[in-house]
């Protein structure tokens, strides 16, 4: 299948290493494009849930597939969320074209873009983060309860349901974060002079013009690759929201076996990396 260019792909809420993440899409997806650069913003390893007994080849092979961009010279930014907390202690740190923030802006044209996870304005991050881990818990086992009632609803020739999505819909509190949520991310946006904010977090694709008293601003989340399916592309000046399961070319294509790379490899082939990286900044 011909690669299509992208310049910029955002990424969000991937979550590998829980029974929720759709791995085997997300690899499809991303061998079917051609990126200039990658944004990964947050929650891509799920380090909060991460357990040794679960950690399939396709998760692995995203894994891997992202470090041959890196190893390409592609540019690839990780923005670290709540899931990946950890790896903020990294933040400011490169491995050749991989680097690590918390968030970051960047130029587009004569536009500016600020890009960020989101949970900084989720209060139970803030407040209660027992009550949040507890929430990603209990939102695993509802993914895979909907995996087994969506079985058989196929076996008996009915569609697929998300449950998931209609408790978000149907319940007013969380209808209310989400507005909340690309509210405050838009006049914190506009007050900077920014033209575009870019988040994750709430698992809810978007792309809408916020206007308010002080100016207008494009709000864009890349939604998740648990529920939705879905990523941000920027090409040739224009953003659009891409997602999966409406792209039955990609859906169709017949992934071929590729080589994965076991723990002690990966883990091998990072230290190289790192040891490459720290040779050429010294030799400067």
């Amino acid at each position: 299948m011909k690669k299509r260019p992208v310049d910029i792909v955002v990424i969000s809420d991937v979550h590998l290493g829980t029974y929720g993440c759709h791995a085997k899409e997300l690899l499809k997806y991303l061998k079917s494009i051609k990126p200039k650069e990658v944004i990964l913003n947050g929650d891509i390893v799920d380090i909060w849930q991460f357990s040794k007994r679960y950690w399939p080849k396709s998760h692995m092979k995203v894994i891997k597939l992202l470090l041959e961009w890196v190893a390409k010279g592609i540019p690839v930014h990780y923005i670290t969320g709540n899931h990946d907390e950890l790896l903020r202690k990294f933040s400011g740190n490169s491995m050749g074209s991989l680097n690590i923030v918390n968030k970051m802006v960047i130029p587009l044209e004569d536009k500016k873009a600020w890009i960020f996870h989101g949970d900084v304005f989720d209060v139970t991050m803030q407040h209660s983060k027992w009550v949040a881990k507890l929430g990603a818990k209990g939102y695993d086992f509802l993914i895979l309860l909907n995996r087994a009632i969506n079985f058989i609803s196929k076996k008996m020739g009915k569609g697929p349901i998300s449950m998931s999505k209609k408790i978000k819909n149907g319940v007013k509190s969380a209808v209310k974060f989400i507005n909340d949520f690309e509210q405050i991310a838009a006049d914190i946006a506009i007050e900077n002079g920014y033209d575009y904010v870019i988040c994750g977090h709430i698992h809810q694709p978007e792309i809408r013009n916020i206007k308010t008293d002080k100016g207008e601003v494009v709000y864009l989340n890349s939604g998740d690759w648990i529920e939705n399916l879905t990523a941000l592309e920027y090409h040739n000046g224009h953003w659009k929201l891409y997602s999966y399961l409406e792209d039955q070319l990609t859906i169709d294509h017949k992934e071929e076996e590729t080589y994965v790379l076991e723990k002690a490899e990966l883990f091998q082939s990072l230290l190289e990396e790192f040891r490459i990286s720290g040779m050429t900044q010294q030799s400067k």
